[in-house]
């Protein structure tokens, strides 16, 4: 037998013990009849979207003939069928133009893995014990129909919540024309690092609630507080290929970059300048930079004019920013924060970028409307080398604009009691109880309520909780689409059709919200009338066919031509136009950041980033990316603590030690890594390990930092201050770090007693 033939039957003797292990009866090795022509040897690229961030990269699959093991008719064999092969960015797309990232290539695996979910689940054991039955899809629509005409019966409309994943806009309008016509609250989008806190400081500077894009190619000086914009941050793609064209694409020009942040990343590894600064105090540098602007008049009084609006004392100077104040409170010394000022002054165009940590402090806010204002100052909005916001295409029309309540306070409200309590919960892609503290008790929660549906393809903290699983098809098999936020100046509306046929017995979530509509009639069903997502997009995308669509002087795009490139986009008329609030004035006053637990009991900083490969933990699942080297650490398949080295000696800690590090709010366990990047007072640790479940590749691997945050937040837009912990860290014994090239991340100390 050759190695291939056997892993395929290996693969479904696996699957058919899994199934009958649930009560099922055992599938016998079928092989299907192929459902499309395919020519040997032949392959196609066809466009999609990576789903592996937000954002929206277009790429390109390599669709060939291969041999599958798929789902039909409820039973499991293999199949001869179209299957992409590989993917790559889509040279067309403003996004990504040709390139994808590493964690972009290993979605492919998505669609692939061998625990995705190939059926309908209900489930029979006790809630969060993972024991499911295979139910069709016909029982799993009539119950979840059911139970929301009796919600409905009862007047409990108010009573349906849905958690989700930020969608597109057309998917996200979808969800709230059906919640709407039911009488039910918006929907609320969770992800661990949400970017409100910067959304609403654009809004209040410039009139956008929107992450901006940055035109890095025309840039001479860069200064970013705290924004890893080359590795996990807004649009790294996108970043990537502008960064490098500020260093090297002028002839004779190389941009200098200054990168301000207490624990070394990716995007600091890359700057010219590494200024670490105390967590929290960002805010407190930017405005120390601007006072010496002004004071020296390194700036037209124009600009000086324009930052006025936002930064209370611009007119007297700054006098609480004095190079000497900003020493004392942020650990940057008065000539380096002198000669960066005078820097950024002399080699326009400048810009500043903030984001991550600064921003998931307390005192966020204030942080990001310092950085708008130093942008101001530095005449950056809206001009070559500076700040633009991508346009929208005109055609978006939102179902309503209700405020949606947030993850923390419906959890608390669930828990306490009080209010209207939720009966029924719909899932989609997102995973709250793995990303977000305790304090927030949202497991609790979700125990408590009736009844969770789940869309979900796979089983991971939260969907483990659900009554029913409806699983999505891959981002691979369905019709995506996607508008950027950021990273293009072009309105742009990503769009492709499926790339592959379905290979298990799944559906996509917007055609299973549109059949529950069309079950359930009356206004639910008058107002969700498509028979299709696919219909539904073409009919909501038709204006873009129009001349003049979205704000254009460019030739209509046919529907025909969009699917082929995978979206409409084309230059807006006119360039960005930003009015800056005034209204505001006095809320950029100097706030410090506040601290759960005190320094004698927790004297350092807790620092959990996103990681290189999993982000927020969503991507933990796939294995491609559990192999994958951290591009500074070198560690893979596992988690860490990194710990600058002089307070690793002197905690008597080494390479590879077992350390405990606690919060007021719990502990855990894992093993140190020395690194000279990163602050003597800051300890760090990687988000995405730490899964009780998600797959074979992500359970019970390494630790999650979330678990022992404070559940502090920014007080005006509620988002979690994820950087805003103390923490104490002892060493209990000896352990490893598998580290790329070998064991490397043993301890001296185990390597001694060998």
């Amino acid at each position: 037998m050759k190695r291939r033939e056997f892993i395929q039957i290996a693969g479904i003797t696996g699957a058919t013990a899994a199934l009958a292990g649930c009560g099922h009866p055992e599938h016998q090795l079928i092989r299907f009849v192929p459902e499309e022509d395919l020519e040997p040897g032949t392959d196609e690229w066809k466009p999609s979207i990576c789903p592996a961030c937000r954002a929206g990269c277009g790429i390109l699959a390599r669709v060939m003939e291969g041999e599958a093991e798929v789902v039909r008719k409820n039973q499991l064999g293999l199949m001869n069928m179209g299957l992409v092969k590989k993917l790559e960015g889509n040279p067309l797309h403003p996004v990504s133009r040709g390139k994808l990232c590493p964690r972009g290539q290993a979605a492919i695996q998505i669609t692939y893995h061998p625990d995705r979910i190939t059926d309908p689940l209900r489930r029979t054991g006790p809630r969060g014990s993972g024991e499911f039955q295979r139910i069709t899809w016909e029982e799993g629509l009539q119950e979840l129909t059911a139970k929301i005409q009796e919600l409905v019966r009862t007047g409990q409309e108010s009573a349906l919540a849905f958690f989700t994943r930020p969608l597109g806009v057309q998917a996200g309008r979808l969800v709230e024309l059906f919640l709407a016509s039911l009488g039910a609250p918006p929907a609320v989008a969770f992800e661990v690092f949400d970017e409100v806190v910067l959304r609403r400081a654009n809004e209040l500077s410039f009139g956008r609630a929107q992450l901006p894009t940055f035109d890095l190619g025309n840039t001479n000086y860069l200064i970013s507080f705290g924004a890893d914009f080359l590795g996990t941050w807004n649009s790294p793609v996108a970043h990537a290929r502008a960064y490098g064209e500020m260093r090297q694409g002028r002839p004779g020009v190389r941009g200098k970059f200054v990168q301000v942040e207490p624990r070394m990343s990716q995007t600091g590894a890359n700057a010219d300048e590494w200024i670490p600064a105390r967590p929290g105090t960002e805010g407190i540098l930017a405005l120390g930079l601007a006072q010496v602007i002004l004071t020296e008049k390194l700036r037209p009084m124009r600009a000086a004019s324009d930052a006025q609006n936002l930064l209370e004392g611009c007119a007297r100077g700054l006098p609480e920013y004095t190079p000497e104040e900003v020493q004392k409170k942020t650990g940057v010394a008065r000539a380096t924060v002198e000669r960066l000022a005078r820097e950024m002054a002399t080699h326009s165009p400048a810009l500043a970028i903030i984001g991550g940590a600064p921003l998931a402090q307390t005192n966020g806010l204030f942080n990001a409307l310092a950085v708008n204002a130093l942008n101001i100052l530095l005449g950056s909005i809206g001009q070559p080398g500076g700040i633009f916001f991508t346009p929208e295409p005109s055609t978006h029309a939102r179902a309503r604009k209700q405020k949606a309540i947030s993850v923390r306070a419906l959890a608390e409200r669930i828990t306490s009691g009080e209010g209207d309590s939720v009966k029924a919960l719909l899932l989609y892609d997102a995973n709250p109880v793995f990303g977000t503290p305790p304090g927030w008790r949202v497991r609790d929660a979700f125990e408590r309520i009736p009844f969770m549906v789940s869309f979900g393809s796979f089983l991971d903290e939260t969907s483990i909780l659900a009554d029913l699983v409806l699983p999505d098809h891959s981002y691979l098999e369905s019709w995506v689409e996607h508008v950027p936020e950021s990273g293009t100046t072009l309105a742009v509306e990503s769009l492709a059709p499926p790339a592959m046929r379905p290979l298990h017995n799944t559906r996509s979530m917007p055609d299973v919200l549109l059949a529950v509509a069309h079950q359930l009639g009356g206004r639910v069903g008058a107002a969700l009338e498509w028979e299709s997502f696919d219909a539904m997009l073409r009919e909501s995308l038709a204006a873009l066919s129009k001349p003049g669509a979205g704000g254009s002087k460019e030739p209509p795009m046919s529907w025909e031509k969009a699917q082929k490139q995978g979206g409409w986009w084309s230059a807006p008329v006119n360039s960005p136009k930003f009015a800056l609030r005034t209204a505001r004035v006095p809320a950029l006053r100097s706030q410090e950041p506040e601290w759960d637990g005190s320094p004698q009991q927790f004297p350092f900083h807790f620092l959990p980033y996103p990681s290189q490969s999993f982000l927020d933990g969503s991507l933990a699942h796939l294995p491609w990316l559990q192999e994958l080297p951290d591009v500074l650490a070198t560690a893979m398949w596992g988690t860490w603590v990194e710990i600058n080295p002089q307070t690793a000696e002197r905690l008597r800690i080494e390479q590879g030690d077992v350390v405990e590090v606690a919060s007021p709010h719990g502990k855990l366990q894992a093993p140190a890594l020395l690194s000279p990047g990163i602050a003597p007072d800051v300890l760090a640790m990687p988000v995405g390990q730490g899964h009780r479940n998600f797959t074979r590749y992500a359970r019970g691997r390494g630790a999650n930092p979330l678990e022992i945050l404070t559940p502090l937040v920014e007080p005006e837009t509620g988002a979690l201050a994820w950087a805003a912990t103390r923490v104490r860290i002892v060493r209990v014994g000896q352990g490893k770090l598998v580290l790329f090239g070998g064991d490397l991340g043993v301890s001296p100390r185990k390597r001694s007693n060998r």
